[in-house]
């Protein structure tokens, strides 16, 4: 079972993102193979690194706290979890440490550096909508690739040998800091990563190999997904440059309040006015659930704040696991009015009030003892 990102890093659920930074910085030290000459260093800092590749990045944090390792893993590749990484900014003080060692091997090369832009789009639903699951289309307008070069970026396909890196689409140097020699490997400035630059640009998107246009996309949301949930649609971000990997698109999700039920986590509330008669006798009451309505019994003898269960009648589970509940709290209504002959039988009812002091009274309720 992988382990979980928090204890790989020694932090805290709770940790900012300071104490994450400063966590996997300490590690990293630790246990850089070019440090680190166990045989086991290297695991180690790859455990490391993918956890800080998670936990310093907003979106992907929000997705594993709410779904989990195992679903995390499951919506994102290695590829996935490594993308928009800044690495950079941690080993500036103490080496940048990338492409031919371990960095580059991890977290990928010039293809990846150039993606495309992750976009957000955020969408309201109602509150059926959230608890049922539905399905949306939705328009968005982006980087999308360019037609009229097939997103090479060249008008007519010729490129050249880029002759600041001599087509290796990299450059390298060398320092020395206090822990030894390092190689810093890094994207040519020049081509780009490419290797190649274009010989004549293609006019439609001026050598970028993308252009900015509107396209519908259809939005499966599933039953469950509440305020601030968040749903990754893969390659559906901006293109990336010149046929490069396209970004993500993330779903914000919104729900409208109900009219009728209060939401907390999985399971809805909605409150029950009854009469004093009702309260007293009992009663078998109709009742709104998310699927219809129900019969509901009340028994008598009830008191006002009473919460009622009905199981299984909430919201699904995101994981698609089990359903939440439905509690009614019931609230007897005190009448403001009453005429001639509502008032001489509250009158008459009045008769056979319970004699006790107020303090024994108090203290009765205090026990749950109500006559």
């Amino acid at each position: 079972m992988a382990k979980d990102y928090y204890e790989v890093l020694s932090v805290k659920k709770e940790a900012s993102p300071e104490e994450i930074k400063k966590s996997y910085k300490k590690l990293a030290k630790q246990f850089h193979p070019d440090i680190n000459k166990d045989k086991n260093a290297e695991g180690k800092f790859k455990e490391i690194s993918e956890a800080y590749a998670v936990l310093s990045d907003e979106n992907k944090r929000k997705q594993y706290d709410q779904f989990g390792h195992a679903a995390f893993s499951q919506r994102f590749t290695e590829e996935d979890i490594f993308r928009g990484a800044n690495f950079e900014d941690i080993f500036g003080d103490f080496g940048d440490v990338f492409g031919d060692s371990i960095f580059g091997n991890i977290f990928g090369g010039n293809r990846r550096r150039n993606r495309g832009s992750d976009l957000r789009y955020d969408l309201e639903l109602n509150f059926e909508e959230a608890c049922f699951g539905s399905t949306k289309n939705i328009n968005v307008e982006k980087l999308v690739k360019c037609n009229d070069c097939d997103g090479t970026g060249s008008k007519d396909g010729k490129f050249e040998v880029c002759d600041e890196c001599g087509g290796r689409g990299q450059v390298r140097k060398t320092r020395r800091i206090p822990f030894g020699v390092f190689t810093q490997v890094g994207a040519c400035d020049k081509c780009k990563g490419e290797g190649k630059v274009i010989k004549n640009l293609c006019r439609e998107c001026n050598g970028t190999g993308r252009v900015t246009k509107g396209k519908s996309i259809k939005v499966n949301i599933p039953a469950g997904v509440d305020n601030g949930s968040q749903l990754r649609i893969s390659r559906e971000g901006e293109a990336g440059l010149r046929n490069t990997q396209a970004g993500d698109l993330y779903i914000v999700i919104h729900v409208k309040e109900s009219d009728v039920f209060e939401r907390e986590g999985n399971d809805i509330f909605i409150n029950l006015p009854i009469s004093f008669s009702q309260a007293a006798l009992g009663d078998e009451i109709k009742i709104p659930t998310l699927k219809g309505e129900v019969k509901l019994k009340i028994p008598s003898g009830i008191q006002s704040g009473t919460k009622m269960r009905l199981e299984g009648k909430g919201i699904p589970y995101l994981d698609g696991y089990g359903v939440g509940d439905q509690f009614v709290v019931v609230n007897v209504i005190t009448p403001k009015k009453l005429n001639k002959e509502e008032k001489k039988l509250f009158e008459k009812l009045g008769e056979f009030d319970d004699k006790k002091s107020v303090f024994d009274k108090i203290v009765d309720f205090g026990k749950g003892i109500f006559l």
